[in-house]
């Protein structure tokens, strides 16, 4: 009588926050799991210079999620993570920006939980916080704003979407910042529904590729911000703020090319 085959020991499965973009961002914590990876499952955004920890015999399969683009389907991305997690593979899953901040982390972690995985998660620095940061500007501040509220501008589809008009009349009421992810597409939409709430002149700041070496900006206000966004022919992935701590990024730039 011979033995039946024993299965794999299963392996580990850890969702990172790649971050921004820019791989100076990435925590230790990061960089610890990324090299030790036997396979890695990247999203579309993660640069090059940070799959560079990356074990050279590791397995990288990209499988971007992007909005407007053909991208990966979300079940097959979670079956891929439990093949390998499965095979007795130490899993990557690498996402940029931060794993449950509009990163599909939570539906990756509830997949996970429910074939009987435990995942570890290892956050990454959000693109909301770094995209006004990288302008010498704050998302909170005592005299403009008291809190933030981080709100994606694509709904799910076929999904009741945000009230844009109810939201605004919050941020006007509580002296919120908002940070809009993945807004670009919606600009339109998202300004006819704020201007319901807030001013015209409201500051508004839209950041694309923060932190890396092609990030570009513009600066102008609720009311003129789809005619400027058109001019100025920023495109995803973009960050949009709105609220008076943008006015922050005005004093900032001031003071930089005062020092020049």
């Amino acid at each position: 009588m011979t033995d039946k085959p024993s299965s794999p020991t299963p392996g580990r499965i850890t969702l990172v926050g790649a971050g921004p973009g820019d791989p100076e961002l990435l925590t230790l914590k990061a960089v610890r799991a990324i090299q030790r990876a036997s396979v890695i499952l990247v999203d579309d955004l993660v640069s090059d210079a940070i799959l560079a920890h990356a074990n050279p015999d590791a397995r990288i399969t990209y499988v971007g999620k992007r909005g407007g683009c053909k991208s990966t389907p979300q079940a097959t991305i979670e079956q891929l993570m439990l093949e390998a997690v499965r095979a007795g593979e130490d899993v990557v899953r690498l996402k940029g920006g931060d794993p449950f901040i509009f990163g599909r982390g939570g539906e990756e972690v509830e997949s996970l939980r429910a074939a009987g995985i435990e995942p570890i998660v290892v956050n990454g620095i959000t693109a909301g916080l770094a995209a006004l940061t990288s302008l010498g500007a704050p998302l909170t501040h005592r005299e403009h704003a008291q809190g933030v509220v981080f709100v994606t501008g694509h709904p799910q589809k076929n999904g009741p979407g945000v009230d844009w008009a109810r939201l605004a009349a919050s941020a006007s009421d509580l002296r919120l910042t908002l940070v809009i992810y993945m807004g670009i597409s919606s600009a339109p939409r998202i300004q006819a529904g704020l201007l319901q709430g807030l001013p015209a002149d409201t500051p508004v700041a839209v950041i694309e590729r923060a932190t890396l070496p092609a990030q570009r900006q513009c600066l102008t206000t609720l009311g003129e911000l789809v005619h400027d966004l058109a001019n100025s022919g920023l495109g995803s992935p973009a960050i949009v703020v709105v609220g008076n701590v943008v006015l922050g990024v005005k004093a900032a730039l001031r003071e930089l090319a005062a020092a020049a």
